[in-house]
């Protein structure tokens, strides 16, 4: 068997044991989660961008609120959309790895569509300027959201799996 073979076959393995027995997070912790990563993520965001940029945190507050709200909005409505379009007519909740970098690179391509033009209107800077700077904010998010739900699992793991 090859190594390309052996691959998929695990992929397909992790994916099957992964859909039938997956106890999801509930309504209350996925809120928990959430609110805790913008609200933690706009505490490190806002210092060290009005540091750098060398403009008032509350006019970078106020643009890094708006779209913390807008990113959780696009979150939520693209899961949605990925999940019920996507992966449900393939009769899994379960994404591979390869589908997982589609979903991010499609979800942040999402994101700067609506950001880039914002941020250069809010800030009055050029669309070049803020496509740098979306790029920024979208590495600090990248390197911050890997940290911040490994941590969130440690200190919150998710529920046990029920026996069959």
């Amino acid at each position: 068997m090859s190594h390309l073979s052996a691959e998929k076959v695990t992929t397909q393995a992790y994916i099957e044991q992964a859909s039938s027995s997956t106890t999801s997070r509930n309504g209350k912790d996925r809120l928990r989660m959430a609110l805790g990563f913008e609200g933690i993520g706009l505490l490190f965001l806002i210092p060290v961008s009005s540091w750098f940029l060398d403009k008032p945190a509350l006019e970078l507050g106020g643009l890094a609120v708006l779209m913390s709200l807008l990113a959780t909005w696009w979150n939520y409505q693209f899961n949605q959309w990925f999940d019920r379009y996507y992966l449900a007519p393939r009769g899994r909740n379960i994404k591979t790895q390869p589908e997982r970098i589609v979903h991010a690179i499609c979800f942040e391509l999402g994101l700067l569509a609506v950001f880039l033009p914002l941020t250069a209107w809010y800030l009055a800077i050029s669309l070049w300027q803020a496509l740098l700077l979306d790029l920024g904010f979208m590495l600090f998010y990248l390197l911050y959201g890997y940290f911040y739900h490994w941590a969130y699992d440690v200190l919150f793991p998710p529920p046990a799996q029920k026996a069959p």
